[in-house]
């Protein structure tokens, strides 16, 4: 869990964002007010129709109440047209807010909000620099033309790498789409620089977006979460980082087989990926290893869960960082 002054931090935080959504309220408000003077007069009726019909509710005239939630349609019916007519959105006035599930408090009904707990992993992981890279590396900034439409992936079917990117990439957006429903384990396999990371990068984006709690780590990181944990069991910041690992929604384990490796990290990492399969949370992993040097690497049951459950797409081609490099040194 966090310490007082961590969470105090995040709290101020989400005040900011109170503070700065209201005074865009306001700003947007004076601007309607100012292009169209007789909608204050409009929202000064609206708020006095709206008074009389709680006194209204509290006496228990309940014709009396029915009129007024009439009149306080037409009201806002009018308003709307008006606003409209004008060029504005409905709800350009309205309250706008960073999480909408929360409100920017951090909580719903009494519990964290998903915002909340995503924040508190980017502290508990030391990722609060995540949202620049993924800013850089997500979908909308995907690109095709570095993928060779004459080098043949598929000799059965005739597949390009073009084109069998470019199904890769609607698969990915497919993943994202169907993931509160569905979910599902991905393993991205090829050599270094075929994209892998930017896949997952463009995939926890996209389920960050949507509010999805999402824990990035590489491979070496992980494994010294799980064997802080196993050795030093006990310290809090340390078994919250183990529980969210254990928990989160989406975990992504980026480059595979760069960390230092032995039998307790495979019982370990085994216990991580088996415990996370019973409670149906999805696991993406990326690595540079050859199917066969997985199983060579690490156990039996490992290799086994990751051959059965997990979707594994294969990445094909050449580097394609030096192709960027290359192309940057041409301008």
């Amino acid at each position: 869990m966090l310490n007082n002054s961590q969470y105090a931090a995040l709290m101020r935080e989400y005040q900011k964002r109170q503070i700065e959504n209201r005074h865009r309220q306001e700003a947007r408000i004076e601007e309607v007010y100012r292009a169209l003077p007789q909608m204050e007069q409009f929202d000064r009726e609206i708020g006095a129709v709206s008074l009389e019909q709680a006194r209204k509710l509290l006496d228990g005239d309940t014709g009396a109440l029915n009129r007024l939630r009439f009149k306080i349609g037409e009201l806002k019916e009018s308003r709307e047209a008006l606003l409209a007519v004008a060029g504005f959105a409905p709800d350009y006035m309205e309250q706008t807010y960073t999480c909408r599930e929360c409100r920017d408090t951090g909580y719903v009904d009494g519990k964290k909000c998903r915002c909340l707990k995503q924040a508190e992993i980017a502290v508990l992981y030391g990722q609060s620099n995540l949202g620049d890279i993924l800013n850089r590396e997500n979908f909308d900034h995907v690109t095709y033309e570095y993928y060779d439409k004459e080098l043949i992936v598929n000799a059965k079917e005739g597949t390009s790498q073009y084109e069998y990117m470019r199904g890769v990439i609607e698969e990915c957006r497919s993943y994202v789409e169907n993931f509160r429903e569905k979910g599902g384990n991905l393993l991205f396999q090829g050599k270094a620089g075929m994209g892998k990371t930017f896949l997952t990068n463009c995939i926890a984006k996209a389920l960050l977006d949507k509010a999805v709690t999402v824990i990035y780590l590489t491979a070496p990181d992980l494994f010294q979460i799980l064997s802080d944990r196993r050795f030093d069991r006990g310290e809090a910041d340390r078994e919250e980082r183990y529980r969210g690992v254990q928990e989160c929604e989406l975990l992504i384990i980026d480059d595979l087989g760069t960390e230092l490796n032995n039998s307790l990290g495979n019982a370990e990492l085994f216990y991580c990926l088996n415990s996370r399969g019973l409670k149906n949370l999805s696991t993406i992993i990326s690595t540079n290893l050859q199917m066969n040097e997985l199983r060579d690497n690490y156990s039996e049951r490992i290799s086994s869960r990751v051959f059965s459950d997990y979707r594994i797409i294969q990445l094909f081609g050449e580097d394609i960082r030096i192709k960027k490099k290359m192309k940057e040194k041409r301008f």
